[in-house]
């Protein structure tokens, strides 16, 4: 039978995805763990099957390339004629299909792909001076209050109780926003908020136009609905008319655009709203080696909110791997330069330049990047943004500094020379602006100083056969050279190469080998995320990087900024990064471990790596099953307890619970395994080692005691 092809191949879970009935289903799909397969087998078998028409199926996500290969794959299937498209796609096919009768013969308004030129004028005629990056951070705000059903009068207040941080005084937003609808309707165009919102208006308003709708689509999937906005799910909500044939699935630990409004509360609300749902949870991780699926475990095992409630435990299916690297550098300078080496040594050794990701926090990061791969002659692409010299703001900094060669004095010191050339840009240290673009712009100017203060303290180039050392000019003029060199360097056209994108930009996919750069405190989490719940979201984030690596996973971060600089905290999500790494230190690249830092250890059953303190003691995680050998441990705790009273001490510090757990699962019989325990350093191993291995022989505990003493 067709249908048996559908579930061949499926694990256990995903099957009961696909064979669910009826009705709601919630489908909690950690990454990895093949959800885009659960949802399309589900909607193939229930077609192949005959229970549902796939001409009434309407399958909903967030971007048109995720929605193309749900098609695709329903295709392969077999499952030909179903709707897969984004929310604005089917709301869009929808408003056109039926505006003849929403308008009564009016032609349908004109779509704006972008807000930001009509929110420029709406701002010009209440009086709010925004340039086009103030136009841009307006056009966000006003996105967001649409998105999430706020009306221009509600807006002030629904902002302060969402703490957003808006470009300008709320009631001034306000009162632009109010100017933007009016202006549209004068111009005769609607934005894609209006096309949703035309799309609910047409189904709760126009009882034919609902009828007909529903009789078209009566099984809906919405796929990434831990991404859902208000105005998406009240457009659902429209769609379904009561109905509860609904499949969901989602990742709560993967929520990272609530700034945009999208919240994860209709996922977690899902079984208390729907009482009869059916929920499947999917934890086997087919991407990832086990190795970086335990990290992903570690990062996410920590959270805490509404999201944490419905965490996952991944289980790694895929064969063991190379242990995660945690390495430490001087600077940034240092890290991007060994990110770059490592870039170069994996492309030849036969991984695909294409197959490598550099994943940062901010755009602003790219820079330091770019030039270090651009050294090291490794390609690269820029993903979800433009290249950094490239961008319109760095462009108009360096002519901004070009000019003030002609007014700042030759002997200003050159990063004052470039704060002062910049201020002609309106940028200043220390006073990042409010609003997503304007800060971006900001940190990407910021970016130009650090690369001044780099430059500055590197007064020398690296000899040149026996010319020796060249000064550099050190002058703003001088700088300007270095920069102008820079931008000609990462201008070179490349086809395919080592992909550099911000953690945000990465969600959805996923690469052979992966370099999680700058998780310093500061840069991630952020020092905008000052909240429970954006901090939280920034976890999230690195949870998001971290589950990205298919094969090979490194994690860095630079003690200080640039050289000489004010020194920084590991990211704070990752609490044993400064313990489990490796320090590279100053012109010393040769990744030589510190002797006092013990390395990363991993799971003894399935090889997962191990980072909390009590995990690395027994030798595995938490979940993995135990093989305590139960008289051992008897006897331990007896000759614990007489070697405590002996010595006059309380027991821990003879040994730990947690260490007589792990001598009784481990049975070390020779001082290296004894040793391997975390905690047993060599004075416990020759103040108790004899004794250890004595109980693990099966010596009496108290003559083991006697012996002892």
């Amino acid at each position: 039978m067709l249908t048996d092809a559908v579930l061949a191949g499926l694990d256990p879970e995903q099957r009961t995805a696909v064979t669910a009935p009826a009705g709601p289903v919630c489908i909690l799909a950690g990454a990895g763990t093949g959800k885009t397969r659960a949802i399309t087998h589900r909607i193939a078998y229930r077609t192949l099957t005959g229970e549902v028409n796939p001409r009434h199926v309407l399958a909903v996500t967030f971007t048109a390339r995720a929605a193309a290969e749900m098609r695709s794959r329903l295709t392969e299937l077999g499952a030909g004629g179903v709707q897969a498209r984004t929310f604005h796609a089917a709301a869009l096919r929808q408003v056109r299909y039926f505006a003849p009768r929403l308008l009564e013969g009016r032609a349908m308004p004109e779509l704006l792909e972008s807000k930001a030129r009509v929110v420029g004028l709406a701002a010009a005629r209440v009086g709010v001076r925004a340039d086009r990056t103030g136009a841009r951070d307006l056009a966000s705000e006003i996105e967001w209050a649409k998105s999430s059903l706020v009306e221009p009068g509600e807006y002030p207040v629904a902002a302060t109780k969402a703490l957003r941080e808006p470009p300008f005084e709320p009631a001034k937003v306000a009162e632009v926003f109010a100017a933007y609808e009016e202006l549209k309707r004068r111009q005769g165009v609607i934005d894609f908020e209006d096309m949703l919102r035309a799309a609910v208006w047409g189904i709760e308003e126009h009882p034919d136009v609902a009828e007909q709708i529903r009789a078209q689509y009566r099984h809906f999937v919405v796929d990434e609905y831990q991404d859902v906005n208000p105005l998406q799910q009240r457009l659902l909500e429209a769609w379904l008319g009561g109905r509860d044939d609904l499949t969901v699935v989602g990742d709560a630990s993967q929520t990272i655009y609530s700034f945009t409004g999208a919240t994860s509360a209709y996922l977690i609300d899902f079984p208390r709203q729907r009482r009869d749902a059916v929920v499947v949870r999917l934890v086997r991780d087919y991407r990832s080696t086990p190795q970086v699926v335990g990290l992903a475990n570690a990062v996410i095992r920590q959270a805490r909110g509404s999201e944490a409630r419905l965490r996952l435990e991944l289980v790694g299916q895929r064969p063991p791997g190379a242990e995660p690297e945690l390495k430490i550098f001087p600077d940034e300078t240092g890290e991007a330069a060994a990110v770059a080496k490592k870039c170069r040594d994996l492309i030849a050794a036969g991984t695909p330049a294409s197959e490598i990701a550099v994943l940062f926090r901010t755009n602003a990061q790219s820079e330091t990047y770019e030039k270090a791969l651009a050294e090291a002659e490794v390609p690269y692409v820029v993903r979800g943004a433009e290249r950094f010299f490239e961008r319109t703001e760095i462009r108009q900094a360096m002519i901004a500094l070009r000019a003030a060669v002609r007014s700042i004095p030759g002997e200003t010191p050159l990063v004052q020379a470039v704060e002062e050339g910049l201020a002609a840009t309106g940028w200043q240290r220390g006073h990042p602006p409010a609003g997503g673009a304007a800060r971006e712009q900001w940190e990407a100017l910021a970016a130009l100083v650090t690369l001044a203060e780099e430059y500055a303290k590197t007064p020398t180039l690296e000899p040149i056969g026996q010319a020796g050392a060249v000064q550099r000019d050190l002058t703003l003029a001088g700088f300007n050279d270095e920069l102008a060199r820079r931008a000609e360097q990462q201008h070179a056209p490349t086809v395919a190469g080592v992909t550099l994108a911000s953690l945000h930009s990465a969600k959805g996919l996923e690469w052979d080998a992966v370099f999680l750069v700058g998780l310093a405190d500061g840069t991630l989490p952020t020092t905008y995320a000052k909240t429970p719940e954006q901090l939280e979201e920034e976890r999230r984030l690195l949870y998001v990087g971290v589950t990205r690596a298919r094969q090979y996973l490194w994690l860095s971060y630079g003690q200080t900024r640039a050289s000489g600089g004010r020194a920084r905290r590991p990211c704070r999500f990752l609490p044993q990064l400064e313990r489990n790494s490796t320090t590279e230190r100053a012109g010393d690249r040769s990744r030589k471990p510190d002797r006092r830092r013990p390395q990363v250890s991993s799971c003894r059953i399935c090889g997962a790596t191990l980072l909390a303190g009590a995990d690395r003691k027994l030798g595995r995680c938490p979940t993995c099953p135990s093989d305590l050998d139960e008289d051992l441990y008897e006897r331990l705790k007896t000759w614990r307890a007489t070697m405590a009273e002996e010595l006059s001490v309380p027991a821990y510090v003879v040994f730990t619970d947690a260490t007589l757990v792990a001598i009784a699962e481990r049975r070390p019989s020779t001082p290296a395994e004894l040793l391997a325990i975390a905690g047993i350093g060599p004075r416990k191993l020759g103040q108790y080692g004899p004794a250890v291995f004595a109980l693990v022989g099966g010596a009496d505990p108290v003559a083991a005691a006697s012996e002892n003493l």
